[in-house]
């Protein structure tokens, strides 16, 4: 067996143990790792009388990086009894290892994320480098787990029932050291290496007979224990904020955690370690945690890893057309990676106001400790606001971000070849094909699609897009920008609307449909919330504006006729002219739309929905809509593979997820399908079904029922 921890004794009697897994980048909490745990407490037990202290430190950039992911990925029910024992046994070695009976210190040099931080919380003390590169906390429950080697319990123990859940355990934080110092689980910060050992070394000198808090006389739980009536009255109140932000949705992580925390204060410590096992064997060999594992760090890998062309000279300086709300916010990403940004509007005033939006970021960032007034400043200093298109020569890129008008964008193009010829040029646009707008640039080979998200300083994701004659060299140099913005790119080849804008109109259409159908708004909305979108259909449709899928809709109507092709209208289509035309609201920027909207805030579903669009029909299932919503959106996601617009399965699952809010709990759209019960054979025969009932929209693709019938998945 490999050994992952070396040890050395100093003439002080302090022994130093590196986390060094050898050939590996990172340390895991494998088989091997376990192990070399148990073989080094037990050595540590047989040596105690030579021993006055341990450090416990990394080799590697990371302090720890958590657990197997590749383990956990292959655990089924059947393997319960196993991984109970395994965890078992890991708990075991770091409860030997913080009652030894000498002082234990985790000196961490680098980020400490889950397992990581779970053996840190497994020593009497905590110094940690006053790195922001460095990340503490417990992401978990955002792969769909829980701290299952002692996170729960010891955060319980160390801070209470209310902090360790709010602000450690349920939303899955990561925390800056300096943030994580005032939250309560590291003990000290160390300006460099030298310094932490320094400190580590300091903290056994002056407490020989270290132990942990809860392991002392006369212990008491911060906050009280659930019996303790300050507290039981907080738990109705914490167990209903869970509930509102879940809201219904299919997430056992934060309901097992919330139920591991309350069980586990009110036992011993040893019996607290079998409830958070057993409550994370429940996560570990279900099917919710594999789709969360594998779309939201396999495929998301995988996504990002592609070829970059690091031969090709990197971007420095980048050019803005367009300061509205997406140029503005592009242009505010792009200077944050370090670029030159020049930011263009038809006026400086308009140039301005997008680089406002920049100041306002940064403002905030400031207020919450997370940036500096020196930054700030050296961030802005790098966006120049101009409207004289002079100022372009010489840029690397030009990102274009006007109104979604061919022609406009044309007039642009001509004019971006005219003072910065070599730049490689990119298009925002969310809809119009990449091959139409090229035919507005002299070098259509040097021509790309890259469409952000809103908000883009947050949404993780870039579609970049591939037309007919963008050349390989141009295709990696868009993928080197995403990289360096640090989002993750999916590619996918042209058509109107790509694959995010195409699959997405196909959700909030299913779900203004329904409201055609006379099922009532608010079931509408409650059952996008239980499928676990993130914002309920009618309320995303209110935040695109009406007038957008309205504009995108006759812009492809009128494209497909021109090309011989018959348009069919879609129940949805009505609802909203009517909504748009009849009763003049267009959306939240309108000040009305399917909600009604009081200071800029919504205040309610509009009244008038039941009133003009029936709302009585309470036949429907439930069940069929939260599952037309889901359906629809895997549907037309086999079509775009189907069809060429993408050529992989993790670009699908990637992209739902990270740019349009599919539920994170599927793994993707295509991943959905194949967790499907039933597998493929499963999904196709509900689609069939939904179909017959709701319209032929549903039918499964050629492609689906080929590979159901050949017993294969979407790999």
């Amino acid at each position: 067996m490999v050994n992952t921890i070396r040890w050395e004794r100093g003439d002080d009697g302090i022994v130093l143990l590196t986390l060094d897994h050898p050939g590996r980048s990172a340390n895991v909490m494998n088989d091997e790792f376990g192990a070399s745990l148990v073989a080094t407490v037990d050595r540590l037990e047989a040596e105690r009388d030579q021993i006055t202290g341990v450090i416990l430190t990394s080799a590697k950039k990371t302090f720890f990086a958590g657990g197997d992911l590749d383990s956990l990925m292959r655990l089924t029910p059947a393997d319960a009894e196993s991984s109970t024992a395994n965890t078992r046994m890991l708990k075991d070695a770091v409860r030997r290892l913080e009652t030894l009976g000498r002082p234990v210190v985790a000196a961490v040099n680098g980020s400490a994320l889950g397992g990581g931080l779970e053996l840190a919380l497994g020593c009497h003390h905590r110094v940690v480098l006053d790195n922001p590169a460095i990340e503490i906390g417990f992401p978990e429950v955002t792969l769909g787990l829980l701290p299952g080697c002692g996170g729960v319990v010891r955060t319980v123990r160390l801070l209470g029932v209310a902090d360790a859940l709010l602000n450690w355990l349920v939303r899955g934080q990561r925390r800056r050291p300096q943030d994580a110092l005032a939250n309560g689980l590291v003990d000290e910060l160390a300006a460099d290496e030298a310094a932490m050992m320094a400190a580590a070394r300091a903290f056994i000198a002056a407490n020989p007979d270290a132990t942990q808090p809860y392991d002392r006389k006369g212990y008491k739980m911060p906050g009280g224990t659930p019996s303790t009536p300050a507290l039981a009255t907080q738990l109705p109140a914490m167990a209903a904020i869970l509930r509102q932000q879940l809201k219904g949705a299919p997430y056992p992580a934060p309901r097992n955690i919330l139920a591991a925390a309350v069980e586990g204060a009110q036992v011993d410590l040893d019996t607290a370690f079998t409830i958070e096992g057993r409550y994370f064997t429940e996560l570990a060999t279900g099917q919710i945690s594999k789709n969360m594992i594998k779309a939201l760090f396999f495929d998301v890998q995988t996504a990002g890893s592609r070829d970059r062309g690091e031969g090709h000279p990197p971007i420095q300086r980048v050019a803005v057309i367009g300061a509205g709300m997406m140029g503005a916010a592009i242009a505010y990403v792009c200077a944050r990676a370090g670029m030159q940004v020049v930011l263009k509007d038809v006026t400086v005033e308009g140039a301005l106001r997008g680089k406002a939006y920049s100041v306002g970021l940064l403002d905030k960032a400031v207020a919450r400790g997370l940036s500096t007034p020196d930054d700030k400043d050296a961030l802005l200093d790098r966006i120049h606001a101009t409207d004289d298109l002079a100022d372009l020569a010489g840029v690397d890129l030009v990102i274009e971000a006007v109104f979604e008008d061919p022609a406009l964008k044309h007039k642009v193009y001509a004019e971006i070849e005219q003072v910065a010829p070599e730049a490689l040029i990119a298009s925002n646009t969310s809809t119009l094909p990449i091959t139409l707008l090229a035919e507005g640039v002299s070098k259509p080979d040097e021509f790309v699609g890259l469409h952000f998200f809103s908000p883009v300083d947050k949404m993780p994701l870039v579609e970049v897009i591939r037309g007919e004659r963008t050349s390989e060299a141009t295709l990696q140099r868009a993928l080197g920008v995403v990289h360096r913005l640090r989002k993750t790119p999916i590619v996918v080849n042209d058509s109107r609307g790509f694959f995010t804008s195409r699959v997405i109109g196909t959700f909030t259409n299913e779900g203004v449909a329904m409201l055609a159908e006379g099922i009532p708004a608010a079931s509408i909305e409650q059952a996008s919330s239980q499928a676990g979108y993130p914002a309920p259909v009618l309320a995303l449709m209110d935040e695109l504006t009406l007038t957008l899928p309205r504009k995108i809709r006759q812009e492809t109507a009128a494209a497909t006729v021109a090309a011989g092709g018959t348009w069919q209208p879609h129940a949805a289509d009505a609802v909203i002219d009517r909504m748009i035309d009849d009763f003049g609201r267009p959306g939240r920027s309108g000040g009305a739309g399917f909600y009604d909207y009081r200071e800029g805030k919504r205040a309610g579903l509009w009244p008038g929905l039941r009133e003009n669009f029936g709302g009585t029909n309470l036949d429907t299932p439930f069940e069929d809509l939260k599952e037309r919503m889901l359906f629809i959106e895997a549907v037309e996601s086999v079509r775009c593979l189907e069809e060429g617009v993408l050529d992989s399965v993790v670009d699908a699952n990637v992209g739902s997820i990270l740019g349009i809010g599919y539920p994170a709990w599927t793994g993707g759209v295509l991943q959905y399908i194949n967790q499907y019960e039933g597998g493929l054979p499963g999904f196709v025969a509900r689609a069939r079904v939904l179909a017959e009932r709701y319209g032929d929209r549903f039918s499964p693709p050629r492609l689906l029922v080929e590979k159901a019938d050949r017993g294969e998945l979407f790999e």
